[in-house]
């Protein structure tokens, strides 16, 4: 039986994430120790749902939990609930934004390299088929020359949960996944609701745009002779998000190396400069590890 904690369930990952364990009894090997939640009342009503224990503290489960879930709704929480975890060397899920600071990015990237720890999460759009198929092409170049990229996601620019850096990750990941995720700059523009961002790599650039009041995800590759890509939705990926972390609770490997699943938050935080300086700027790769 693996025990395991959620650490931030006012995010309605948990709910669906616990759906899967406990109403669902998909995982009869997986126990839920407890949630917690700075927001009490959200701790309330899970724990009640779903007859859970509502944890005093984020740390109560540490030296007992074998793998735990960090989903708070504010990315800046995230390496602060799994820091008393590091040394245990447990699986952790970590939800998006992995952190918002750069400097929680480097510090956690650190903290669990030293300590082995496997880890997965981010932004569950990665698992669209869509998104998997144009990975494909873009890294075989099945289809001719790339030229470049346009994606579309929805944003909440202002929000309690870190602004810009709350829902942001899922656009910034799904480039990262097709396009690599170390890009050299960025240069981003808002109008009114909408960010309209130029990333740019080596060979070709990739254009973002960020709206807000609008649910709509969608992934083009632009090719020598044509565009590939459109429109996707996120039926079932949830299932395979958390497979994912089943797969690194009993044993297998992680889907991305540590150096990746940090990377969003480097372009994140270049997009947020360039918002803010109206200049185009270089993004961070990260601690050397």
């Amino acid at each position: 039986m693996y025990k395991i904690a959620i650490l931030g369930c006012e995010n309605s990952h948990a709910n669906t994430f616990l759906d899967f364990v406990i109403k669902d009894k998909k995982y009869p090997d997986i126990e839920v120790l407890g949630v917690f939640s700075e927001d009490d009342e959200a701790a309330q009503k899970v724990s009640e749902t779903y007859g859970v224990h509502k944890a005093a503290s984020y740390d109560e489960f540490a030296g007992i939990a074998d793998a735990i879930i960090v989903t708070a709704r504010h990315g800046g929480n995230h390496y602060k609930y799994a820091k008393p975890y590091v040394k245990y060397g447990i699986p952790m899920f970590i939800d998006k934004p992995v952190t918002v600071s750069e400097e929680d990015a480097n510090n956690f990237l650190k903290d669990i390299t030293a300590n082995n720890i496997k880890v997965c999460g981010g932004s569950v759009c990665t698992f669209a088929p869509e998104v998997k198929n144009l990975k494909k092409i873009v890294s075989e170049k099945s289809e001719g020359k790339v030229c470049g990229g346009y994606l579309r996601a929805p944003v909440f620019l202002e929000n309690p949960y870190g602004n810009f850096f709350f829902y942001s990750q899922h656009l910034v990941e799904v480039m990262c996944e097709i396009f690599g995720h170390f890009p050299k700059s960025v240069k981003a523009y808002q109008n009114d609701k909408t960010v309209n961002c130029t990333v740019r790599y080596a060979d070709y650039d990739v254009n973002l745009l960020f709206t807000e009041d609008s649910s709509v995800y969608s992934a083009q590759v632009s090719l020598e002779n044509k565009i590939i890509g459109g429109e996707y939705g996120l039926d079932g990926l949830f299932e395979q998000e958390f497979e994912a972390f089943n797969q690194l609770l009993i044993g297998g490997n992680m889907r991305k190396s540590y150096k990746d699943f940090f990377a969003p938050v480097f372009i994140l935080n270049a997009i947020d400069r360039s918002l803010k300086s109206g200049n185009e700027e270089k993004v961070n790769r990260g601690a050397d590890i």
